[in-house]
């Protein structure tokens, strides 16, 4: 029987998007030992690490830099605010915007978690390649992101 070659297109090692779900999904897997010692799942870590950087930020600002919908982010912040490492409160210039802003608490948390990013790369052999990936990443997400505007 001859080959169909126009199903080639849904062959899995012929699609993009399922080498970079597994290694994600890896990835993730190999941060969650060291993050559930700080109580934190991947997506608030993430979180945490811009709050860490900016200090204060509005919603809307950290959805487009984590690239999380309202869906996603609305919980997150509200685990982030009920374990005491930020604070929300409606801008006063405008009711439409949430400011989220890091505690103390939140800011001890980052002497804890310093050493995170050096644990789950040790747990991640062979990767020399590292850097060349994540820049062909950010490029993937800078198209991604100017897309959806």
């Amino acid at each position: 029987m001859a080959k169909d070659s126009s199903c080639d297109m849904l062959l899995l090692d012929n699609q993009l998007c399922f080498p970079l779900y597994v290694c994600a999904k890896e990835i993730v897997n190999r941060y969650t030992p060291f993050l559930s010692k700080l109580d934190l799942t991947y997506t608030q870590y993430i979180t945490m690490m811009v709050m860490w950087e900016e200090k204060k930020v509005v919603t809307r600002h950290l959805k487009e830099r984590l690239y999380l919908d309202s869906g996603t982010l609305t919980p997150v912040l509200k685990r982030l605010e009920e374990k005491g490492f930020i604070t929300k409160e409606r801008s006063k210039k405008d009711a439409r915007d949430l400011i989220v802003t890091i505690t103390p608490a939140g800011e001890k948390l980052k002497e804890q978690a310093k050493d995170v990013p050096i644990q789950v790369g040790m747990c991640i052999k062979g990767m020399e390649n590292a850097a060349e990936l994540k820049m062909l990443l950010e490029k993937m997400m800078k198209l991604f992101g100017e897309q959806q505007k």
